[in-house]
This record gives C-alpha cells, structure tokens and sequence, in this order.
C-alpha cells in the first residue's frame, strides 16, 4: 500500500478482549444481531445471516422488510455489540441519527462490549451487489447522557465505489456531542474491498487513527471519550433488484477496550 506508508500502532501485547471468527455460531454474548431494534420492531430490525466456512455472512434477502416504512426503501442486516433505550415513545435510545425517531419497542439494556477507548480490528469482504453498503461504525450508547453520541466511522463502502481500488468514507461524525466536530472524508484505498481486508481503529486521549492491512489511512485529532458499541452493517438502499441474497463477508473481528 504504497501511497499510504504509515504504519499502524502495534496491537496491544495481550489477549484481545473480542476474537471472533463466527466458526463457532453467532454468540449472544458478544453481538446483538438487531439494528437499532429500538426505533422499530423486531422483525423489521432482525438480520438474515448464515454461518459459514469463512465467517458470518450478512444478508439482505428478497423478501427482507424495510427497517422503518418511514425510511423505505432501506433494508440492514447488523451486528451489534449491546443495545440501549428508553421507554416507547421517548426519544431516548443509541444511535438518534433522525430527529422523527421514537422509541416503538422498548429494549432492555445490554452492554456486551461497550469501551471508551481502544482498538478494533475488523476482516471482511464487502458487497458488489447492487445498492448495497458495507459499514462499520464505534456510535455512543447513549446510556448515560444522550450527549454521549459521537461516531467513529471505521468504514462505509458503496458496492458501487469497489473495483481495483476502493472508495471509503472514514471519519467522525459529532451527531449530538457538542464536544465533536463532524470531519468525514473519502479515502482512495488501493484494495479491492470485496476480498478480505483488515480495517482499524484505535481511539484514545483526543486522537483517532484509521487504517487499512496495517497502513494508516486518517489520523484525526479528536475521539469520544465514553462508551461505544460496535456496529458492522450490511444495507441495501434504493430500489429492490438484482440477484438475492445480497451478502457481505465478516471474517474476523478482534478488538481490545
């Protein structure tokens, strides 16, 4: 990775706190596999995904209801590493990334893997099926104060933006922490992100630094300093059409809090 030399931090010399390559199923221990089921129902936020020689398989099958109606045409499959909400119709709960959303199912908490610093190392093969988006995200819980809202983007990969070369979005998003400034930026990564790919993360005092196969792609002088949940998300948007199930790959995940 040429244009990128910049090598990542070292990994922590110690087990990671996550390591998982879904050989074993899909732990409930570790991952919550809903999206956001709080802003809607539980069929509606449930992911389709199977198991596989290579890891869990996210899909978006065609008979694959919508997150919201609100939203349509959206269709996800996500893991998440814990859950967060108020009680119906409050406006309390992780990820408020609409002003319109209410709580429609209230969720107990779970905080699986929730840190407020540390490194996330994530292996996976994006989508090229059509309309679908690849993405992985550190979002605040939430849980303590509805401030606590700022986003890591670790990627966001349109099936459209992978050939020889992959365009990712990578970046900060403030949401609604007054102390973040949102700074997003597409990246040039010379990868073809539908073969497997280890995407990182590290965060702590102030600084976020984002990477690729070892090489750093962004240092952002900013970072949440609460607790985050991982997100990994397969989407479809737009339209139904083409061939199903539309999948994306997750190989392994390793992260240390």
């Amino acid at each position: 990775m040429p244009s990128f030399p910049e090598s990542l931090p070292d990994a922590p010399n110690r087990r990671p706190d996550i390591d998982d390559d879904f050989r074993a199923g899909l732990s409930p221990q570790r991952w919550v596999a809903s999206y956001l089921p709080q802003w809607t129902t539980a069929e509606r936020a449930r992911a389709h995904y199977e198991i596989g020689a290579a890891g869990i398989v996210l899909r978006i099958d065609a008979d694959q209801p919508d997150w919201r109606p609100e939203d349509a045409p959206l269709r996800v499959s996500n893991l998440q590493t814990g859950v967060y909400s108020g009680p119906v119709g409050s406006r309390l709960g992780t990820h408020r990334h609409r002003e319109d959303l209410e709580v429609r199912t209230e969720t107990p908490q779970t905080l699986l893997f929730a840190p407020s610093r540390g490194r996330v190392e994530i292996t996976a093969s994006a989508s090229r099926d059509a309309g679908c988006m690849l993405a992985a995200w550190l979002v605040g819980t939430e849980h303590r104060s509805p401030s606590e809202s700022g986003e890591i983007c670790i990627f966001e990969i349109d099936a459209d933006a992978i050939g020889e070369t992959t365009v990712a979005r990578t970046g900060i998003k403030a949401h609604h922490d007054p102390g973040l400034a949102t700074d997003m930026a597409a990246v040039v990564v010379p990868v073809d992100a539908s073969s497997p790919h280890t995407w990182t993360v590290v965060w702590h005092d102030g600084e976020t630094v984002i990477g690729c196969d070892g090489h750093t792609l962004r240092r952002i002088p900013q970072a949440p300093d609460y607790p985050l949940f991982l997100m990994i998300d397969l989407f479809e948007i737009g339209t139904r059409g083409g061939h199903y199930p539309k999948t994306a790959t997750i190989h392994r995940v390793r992260a240390w809090q």
